[in-house]
């Protein structure tokens, strides 16, 4: 490898390392040499190959398996699985497209908790305001996919339902048991992006480049406009996509 100067020589393996992926000289799926082997071939010292192989990690180029070395990374074309997120209503029974994936998933922690910065103004309610919350994860029963759900029920509005006795529920159960009650539901949904913590990481097996979508469901009464439950889903951007079916609402004619 030629040096340049005025240019990081982390930098400059990085970008032959780069080459030689596209080239093919390392195809998909192929273990990368060790450090040693790769300062070597580029004539460096091994913390530069480490500082270059970094930089390759954070672009998604490479993984690293714990215990069995660097690995090229399979091209991601876009996702390959999708959440929908259109609800169905028979006979006061609610079902979702991802009711499976509870099926599939692991056990529900249920625990106590209270609002927060970020989710006592999505349920228009004060902060340090009891909730019961159930966190699992979910997968998908015909593919790869995987997501982190969490479910959030203040204690003031369901203190008088069963859902304070069972918060352990579906998304799909909740909306009935709360339909049940007497409430008239519809919901609203706010998708926003993050980089994913390490934990969320590893449970979702996303890469080091990979993006985090968050989706907060916020389920209300139609008739007070109170939110009443909040759900909050996290899934990685490169490997699943949210899809909506969207209607026209009628227009309120103004004077």
């Amino acid at each position: 490898m030629a040096i340049i100067r005025n240019e990081a020589l982390h930098k400059q393996v990085a970008a032959a390392m780069r080459q030689s992926i596209a080239a093919g000289e390392w195809p998909p799926g192929t273990q990368l040499p060790t450090e040693t082997d790769l300062a070597q071939k580029y004539g460096v010292s091994r913390p530069t190959v480490r500082l270059a192989v970094a930089a390759l990690r954070s672009e998604g180029q490479l993984d690293v398996k714990q215990g069995r070395g660097t690995f090229v990374r399979t091209a991601v074309h876009g996702p390959s699985g999708s959440l929908e997120r259109t609800v169905t209503c028979q006979a006061d029974a609610y079902e979702t497209p991802i009711d499976a994936w509870f099926r599939q998933g692991e056990e529900p922690t249920v625990y106590r908790t209270r609002t927060d910065a970020i989710t006592a103004p999505l349920l228009e309610m004060d902060q340090d305001e009891l909730m019961l919350g159930c966190d699992r994860l979910i997968t998908d029963p015909t593919g790869d996919g995987r997501a982190l759900h969490r479910l959030l029920l203040p204690m003031e509005h369901i203190e008088a339902t069963p859902l304070a006795q069972h918060p352990d529920v579906t998304p799909a159960e909740a909306y009935t048991l709360l339909t049940g009650a007497g409430h008239d539901i519809a919901w609203h949904e706010r998708v926003s992006a993050r980089i994913p913590q390490p934990d969320e990481r590893e449970a979702l097996r996303l890469s080091e480049a990979a993006v985090l979508l968050v989706a907060h469901r916020i389920t209300y009464d139609r008739a007070t406009g109170r939110p009443l439950i909040l759900e909050e889903t996290r899934l990685g951007a490169e490997t699943a996509a949210l899809t909506y079916d969207i209607e026209p609402r009628t227009a309120t004619a103004t004077r």
